[in-house]
């Protein structure tokens, strides 16, 4: 989707970097995803007290939610995975939202951006599998038959590749989906009125689709803990 006036492209521009900018708004906007995580992180863990102020309150909730649903799905062991789960649905959520505002860009809606989330959280199942189960990960990927245990090795690496296929189309499809009724909304009734209600559906969907992402990725983590069977 072409977008009319994205506000860090013409920013890039005045240093000479509008073609990149225009080339690569995913990136950049990824760039501005993470300063602003970096930036309220920094802000709610600086001067902690007993009383917190606002930013720190917000960031109470959120992590002491996401940490509570972890170990209720997970067990005590599942806090060692919090800081990726939590940054994925962080930066997940946060780029997601950015599509509603004008002159921003949502970096999820570029096919690039959810591919290499959904790439982070494929190869860090493996190595929670590996950290686990050492060479007997490998159980995982054979069945309980021996006897069929190639055709199972191949259904089982057919199946956990199809997950980073997964990942990938189900939160890209949705955030380009909302992208382009947006502006097919945009171009026919004006810049306010008739956008209203599917933005305000937006907002519904950018925080679903960062919890299903965040949800998938640690039940594969989860798997990945457990015993072969």
């Amino acid at each position: 989707m072409e977008h009319p006036y994205l506000f860090l492209t013409k920013l890039f521009e005045l240093f000479g970097l509008g073609d990149f900018a225009s080339a690569y708004p995913h990136v950049v906007y990824s760039w501005l995803v993470m300063t602003v995580l970096i930036v309220f992180g920094f802000l709610a863990s600086k001067g902690m007290s007993m009383v917190p102020s606002k930013v720190q309150n917000v960031f109470e909730i959120v992590v002491s939610g996401l940490d509570d649903f972890i170990v209720e799905n997970i067990g005590e062991e599942g806090r060692l995975f919090f800081p990726i789960l939590a940054t994925i649905f962080l930066y997940v959520l946060l780029g997601n939202l950015f599509g509603l505002l004008p002159g921003f860009f949502p970096p999820t809606s570029n096919i690039n951006t959810p591919l290499s989330c959904a790439l982070v959280v494929f190869v860090m199942t493996h190595l929670i599998g590996i950290k686990y189960h050492g060479v007997g990960y490998i159980k995982h990927f054979m069945g309980a038959v021996w006897w069929m245990s190639p055709l199972f090795l191949i259904i089982e690496l057919i199946g956990h590749s199809a997950r980073v296929l997964s990942l990938t189309f189900r939160l890209f499809g949705n955030m380009m989906g909302h992208e382009l009724v947006l502006g097919i909304l945009f171009s026919l009734g004006g810049m306010f009125l008739l956008p209203l209600p599917i933005m305000t559906l937006g907002i519904l969907v950018a925080v679903v689709q960062a919890f299903v992402f965040f949800m998938l990725s640690m039940m594969y983590f989860s798997g990945a803990m457990e015993h072969a069977h």
